[in-house]
C-alpha cells in the first residue's frame, strides 16, 4: 500500500509548494508599487537558505519579472535594491540556478545597475554580479562584452568597503581579468595618492592586495604580468602609499625591475623596466643606491646603447625590423634611467660616467632627431651637470655646452625647461663651460626664456643669469642689464611667483657687488632700482623676499657715490630703521648692514651720514640692540656703535 500511495503524496507536496512559490511571482504583477515592494520583501526571506524555494520561483518565471522591476527607471531605489538581493539569492544556490539567471541575461542588466548613482543599490548589483562571477559555470567573457565595464569598476573601487571587496573578488577569480585588472590598478594608482591609499588596504579573500603584487612578481609568472605588477607597487609607492623602505619595495620591485633590463628581455620590456624603475627611485636617494649595486645595473645599461648588438642573436626577421625602428626607445629609457640614478650620489655620477662612451652618447642623444632621445638625454646631463667635479673635468672635456645651446635654440618647452636647468648648473662660477657660453649668445636668449609664459622656463631663465652676474666682470653685467631691459627687470620684480622675484633679487644682488661696479650700475639704473626696492619692502612679501631686498640695500650703502641714493631718500632711511626694530631677527640684521656700511669711519663723508642718522633715531636703537640676547644682533649693534666713537 505504501507504495501505490508514495507517487501521489510527492505530487501534491509539489504542487503545494508550487503553489505558494506561484503566490509570491504573482504579487510581483500587482498594480501597487508598494503590494509589489513588499511581495519582493517576502521573497527574500522565503529564499535565504531554501534551494528547493529558489528553484521553484526560477522555474515559475521570476527572475524575468525582476530583472524587469530591477532595470525600470519608474521603480523606487528601494524596489530595484530589493530585487538585486534576491537575485543575488538565487544565484547562491546551485550551478543550475546560475545558469538559468545567465539566461535570462542578468549580467549585461546587473552592470547597467552599476550606472546608477545609488551606492546601496550599486553594492547590490555588484554582490549579486560577484556571486555570478564565483561560480564556476559563469563563462569570463561575459565581463568583456562591452569595454567600458572595467574602467567603470576601477571608478566604483572606492566608493566604499564594500564595492572594494566585491570588485577585487570579481578580479581576482576571472583570470584574463587579472592582467586588465592588473593594467587597470595600474593606470588608476599613477599619481593619486586617493585610489593608491584605497588599494593598498584592500583584501581579496583574506590577502592585502599588494601582496597579491609581490605573489605575480615571481619568476614563473608571465613576463607582463610581473611587469605590470611591478608597476602598481611602484605607483603606490610613488603615491606615498606604500614606504620607500618597506619590504615589498626594496626586495621585490626593485629587483624585479631590474631584471627586465637585462639583454634576455625583449625590447618592450626593457623599455618599460627601465622606465618604471626610474620613476620608482627618481627621488629616492636609498633606492637609487640600491639600484645601482643591483644586478650591475650601470654596466648593464650600456648595452642599450649597442642594439641589436649582433644581428644573429635575432633570427627572427620581423622581430629585428621592428627592433630596429625602436631601438631609439632604448636609449631614451637608457638616458632616464641614468638621470634618476645620478640625481643626488655624487659616487654613482662618477660611475656612470666612467661607463664607457657615456659622454659620446650623450653628446649624439642631445641631437638625434627623436624629441623624447633628446628630452632625456638632457634629463641625464642635467643629473650628471650637479656635480662640480664633472663640471670641471668631463664636460669640458666633452664641450657639452655647445649641443646643448643648440638644443636651446627652438625646442618644445618641456625639453627647454631640463636644458635651461643643465644650462643654470654649467653657468657656475666655477664651471670652466661659462666663458664659451657666454660667448656663444647665451645672454640674449636666457633674457628671452624670463619673458616667457611658462613659469619653469622664467625661473631657470632668470637663474642662469643671476648664476651668470656672480662674481662677473663689469662688461658681463652691463650686458645683462642691457639684455633684460629696465622694463623687463620691473615685470619681473613684480611676478607673483615668489620665485620668479628671489631669482630676480638674487640676480640684482650679484650685479651690485663690487663697488666700481655698484657705482656704475647705480649711476646709470640707480633710480628704477630705489624704487623696485621701495615697492620691495612695502608690499606683503615673506620674510625671506625682504631680507634678500635689504641685503641689495647693504650692497648699495657699500658703494662709494652709490650710497647717496640711500642717503638722500628719507623713505628708504625710515624703512631701514623700521626693520632694524623688527621682530624677525633676519631682517634686523639685514638692516643693520645698512647702517654699517652707511657709518663706517674710514669713508669719506662718513661724520655727515652718522650726524643725519643719529638725527633720525638710528643711534637710540643700535643702543636697544647692543643690549639684545641675540649674540648676532648686539656684536653687529656694538660694532656699529663703535664707529660713532671713534
Amino acid at each position: 500500500m505504501a507504495c501505490v500511495l508514495e507517487t501521489p503524496l510527492r505530487m501534491s507536496v509539489l504542487s503545494e509548494v508550487t503553489a505558494s512559490s506561484r503566490h509570491y511571482v504573482d504579487r510581483l504583477f500587482d498594480p501597487d508599487p508598494q503590494k509589489v515592494l513588499q511581495g519582493v520583501i517576502d521573497m527574500k526571506n522565503a529564499v535565504i537558505g531554501n534551494n528547493k524555494q529558489k528553484a521553484n520561483l526560477i522555474v515559475l518565471g521570476a527572475v524575468p519579472r525582476l530583472l524587469y522591476l530591477l532595470q525600470q527607471e519608474t521603480s523606487s531605489t528601494e524596489l530595484r535594491t530589493e530585487c538585486a538581493v534576491v537575485l543575488g539569492s538565487l544565484a547562491m544556490g546551485t550551478e543550475n540556478n546560475v545558469k538559468s539567471l545567465l539566461d535570462c541575461h542578468i549580467i549585461p542588466a546587473l552592470l547597467q545597475g552599476l550606472l546608477s548613482p545609488e551606492l546601496k543599490f550599486i553594492e547590490a548589483c555588484l554582490r549579486c554580479l560577484r556571486t555570478i562571477f564565483t561560480s564556476p559555470v559563469t563563462p569570463e567573457e561575459l565581463l568583456y562584452t562591452d569595454a567600458t565595464v572595467i574602467p567603470h569598476l576601477m571608478a566604483l573601487l572606492s566608493r566604499s568597503r564594500y564595492t572594494q571587496e566585491y570588485i577585487c573578488q570579481i578580479f581576482s577569480h576571472c583570470c584574463k581579468v587579472r592582467m586588465q585588472a592588473l593594467k587597470c590598478f595600474s593606470v588608476l594608482a599613477f599619481e593619486n595618492p586617493q585610489v593608491s591609499m584605497t588599494l593598498v588596504n584592500v583584501l581579496v579573500d583574506g590577502e592585502l592586495l599588494p601582496q597579491i603584487f609581490v605573489k605575480m612578481l615571481q619568476r614563473d609568472k608571465p613576463i607582463e604580468m610581473q611587469l605590470t605588477s611591478a608597476k602598481c607597487l611602484t605607483y603606490m609607492c610613488r603615491a606615498g602609499a606604500i614606504q620607500t623602505d618597506d619590504n615589498c619595495i626594496v626586495l621585490k620591485a626593485l629587483p624585479s625591475l631590474v631584471r627586465m633590463c637585462s639583454k634576455e628581455r625583449l625590447l618592450e620590456e626593457r623599455v618599460e623596466g627601465a622606465e618604471t624603475l626610474a620613476y620608482l627611485i627618481e627621488t629616492d636617494v636609498e633606492l637609487q643606491r640600491i639600484a645601482s649595486i643591483t644586478d650591475h645595473l650601470i654596466a648593464m645599461l650600456s648595452d642599450y646603447f649597442k642594439y641589436p648588438s649582433s644581428v644573429s642573436a635575432i633570427t627572427d626577421i620581423k622581430r629585428l625590423d621592428h627592433d630596429l625602428k625602436h631601438a631609439h626607445e632604448l636609449r631614451q629609457a637608457a638616458f632616464k634611467l641614468y638621470a634618476s640614478l645620478g640625481a643626488n650620489d655624487e659616487d654613482i655620477r662618477k660611475k656612470i660616467i666612467e661607463t664607457e662612451n657615456m659622454m659620446d652618447r650623450i653628446v649624439n642623444g642631445l641631437s638625434e632627431s627623436s624629441i623624447k632621445v633628446r628630452l632625456s638625454a638632457v634629463r641625464c646631463l642635467h643629473s650628471l651637470s650637479r656635480s662640480v667635479q664633472q663640471l670641471r673635468t668631463s664636460f669640458q672635456d666633452h664641450a657639452v655646452w655647445k649641443p646643448l645651446m643648440k638644443v636651446l635654440q627652438n625646442a618644445p618647452d618641456e625639453v627647454l625647461v631640463v636644458a635651461s636647468s643643465t644650462l643654470c648648473n654649467l653657468l657656475l662660477e666655477f664651471s670652466p663651460s661659462k666663458e664659451p657660453i657666454l660667448e656663444s649668445g647665451a645672454i640674449e636668449l636666457l633674457c628671452s626664456l624670463t619673458q616667457s609664459e611658462n613659469l619653469a622656463l622664467r625661473v631657470n631663465g632668470i637663474w642662469a643669469l643671476m648664476n651668470m652676474a656672480f662674481q662677473a666682470e663689469q662688461k658681463i653685467k652691463a650686458d645683462i642689464l642691457q639684455g633684460l631691459s629696465t622694463e623687463q627687470l620691473f615685470q619681473l620684480l613684480s611676478d607673483s611667483d615668489v620665485n620668479v622675484l628671489m631669482k630676480t633679487l638674487g640676480l640684482l644682488r650679484n650685479l651690485l657687488s663690487t663697488r666700481p661696479h655698484i657705482d656704475q650700475i647705480m649711476s646709470t639704473h640707480g633710480k628704477q632700482i630705489m624704487q623696485a626696492v621701495t615697492l620691495i619692502l612695502e608690499g606683503e612679501h615673506n620674510i625671506e623676499v625682504k631680507e634678500q631686498t635689504l641685503c641689495i640695500l647693504a650692497n648699495i650703502a657699500d658703494g662709494t657715490t652709490a650710497k647717496e641714493l640711500i642717503m638722500t631718500n628719507d623713505d628708504i632711511l625710515q624703512k631701514i630703521k623700521y626693520y632694524m626694530s623688527h621682530s624677525n631677527a633676519k631682517l634686523q640684521l639685514a638692516a643693520m648692514f645698512c647702517i654699517s656700511n652707511l657709518i663706517w669711519n674710514e669713508e669719506e663723508g662718513s661724520q655727515e651720514r652718522q650726524d643725519k642718522l643719529r638725527d633720525i633715531g638710528v643711534v637710540d636703537i643700535l643702543h636697544k640692540l647692543s643690549q639684545s640676547s641675540d649674540p648676532n644682533l648686539c656684536d653687529k649693534a656694538k660694532t656699529a656703535l663703535q664707529q660713532y666713537l671713534a
